[in-house]
């Protein structure tokens, strides 16, 4: 298993200005060399607490490939929805340039119905802008000339410029929450599965989904698949919930507000359900999310039965990605948890 850190603010200019909390970010990005995490990896959201602080992963992982020299740099994820494919692809290749050929290029639908309404994007077009966008974005990323006569857009054969500097292409990671389609199209693809952790049963049920598709379409080995997970380490349980405990549940109250919508009359076709994943937020407890194995804060030895049990309960994943500075935690709390969790809790699961 692999650890890297990610960065997904939900926050406001009222608690915490932007220039703040990305310089705070970038020096957690200076400790991913020493203590081994092997990536760094945000979003990409607008308008509101819930990661509007992010509206462009490209620009910030530029920044942090300056810092590391080591970490792959993920877009966990970009959106087609909201971008040309021939300059969302000619960003990749420039951020796969700078960082010498360490991007994972991240791909998701967006499922926020303010996004859409503010970009003027119809919530109903989201699969196929996506299908669409991803037909595009790889050739190019190939380094391929194509010219597209499609729904949404149109072009004679074009060129992305820089071309990346891996071959033949980036690694490419889609992001899927509960949906089994996007599971199974993940892994007929060949490309990765980003995923956030749910109850041990649906997960393992997607994550098996996901690597019969693989393997039903040859592709070798057994697919890669990540998943993100709040975490702080301290030397006290005590500590830990103090510490962890608002911060974790200010992150669910302002993820629920964000999809409030979907519960009050928002409808689509290409969102069944997604009123239910607002009630679950709604219901979420701190002491549920550490029991079901979505939140890692505790001590070492607490936090190690933890990523164990979360493990064999979803039939194994391949790499964490950990909210290392959730909300306004402490700088000086988030450099020794992380440097603590390096210490005491990933050789056991790295193998070093």
């Amino acid at each position: 298993m692999q650890f890297g850190i990610q960065f997904f603010p939900t926050l406001g200019p009222d608690q915490q200005s932007g220039a703040t909390f990305w310089n705070n970010a970038l020096a957690c990005v200076d400790l991913c060399d020493e203590l081994g995490f092997t990536h760094v990896r945000t979003v990409e959201h607008y308008f509101t607490r819930y990661g509007g602080y992010s509206p462009s992963p490209v620009a910030f992982l530029s920044a942090a490939a300056m810092r590391t020299q080591k970490a792959r740099l993920v877009t966990g994820a970009v959106l087609p929805a909201f971008s040309h494919p021939l300059k969302l692809a000619s960003e990749l290749g420039l951020l796969d340039s700078l960082s010498n050929g360490r991007l994972e290029a991240g791909f998701a639908r967006a499922f926020l119905p303010l996004e859409f309404e503010r970009f003027g994007v119809a919530l109903d077009e989201s699969k196929q802008r996506f299908e669409e966008a991803m037909a595009i974005i790889i050739p190019l990323l190939e380094g391929k000339k194509i010219a597209h006569d499609g729904n949404y857009w149109k072009f004679p054969e074009t060129e992305a410029l820089p071309r990346p500097v891996q071959q033949p292409r980036p690694p490419v990671w889609i992001a899927a929450v509960q949906t089994p389609a996007s599971f199974e199209n993940a892994g007929r693809n060949g490309y990765g599965i980003m995923a956030i952790p749910m109850t041990g049963s649906v997960m393992n049920e997607l994550v098996q989904i996901y690597r019969k598709a693989w393997k039903d379409a040859g592709h070798p080995g057994n697919g890669r698949i990540m998943m993100a997970f709040h975490m702080y380490c301290s030397e006290t349980a005590e500590d830990a919930r103090t510490v962890g405990e608002p911060e974790l549940m200010d992150y669910f109250r302002t993820f629920a507000n964000a999809a409030r919508s979907w519960t009050t009359g928002t409808k689509s076709k290409d969102y069944a359900n997604y009123d239910k994943i607002v009630e679950h937020l709604d219901k979420a407890t701190f002491d549920g999310q550490v029991a079901n194995g979505s939140a890692w804060i505790g001590t070492p030895d607490m936090i190690a039965r933890q990523i164990e049990e979360y493990n064999e309960a979803v039939g194994g994943f391949d790499l964490a990605s950990i909210q290392v500075n959730f909300g306004l935690m402490d700088q000086k709390k988030a450099h020794a948890s992380m440097r603590l969790f390096s210490k005491e809790v990933m050789p056991r699961f790295t193998g070093s």
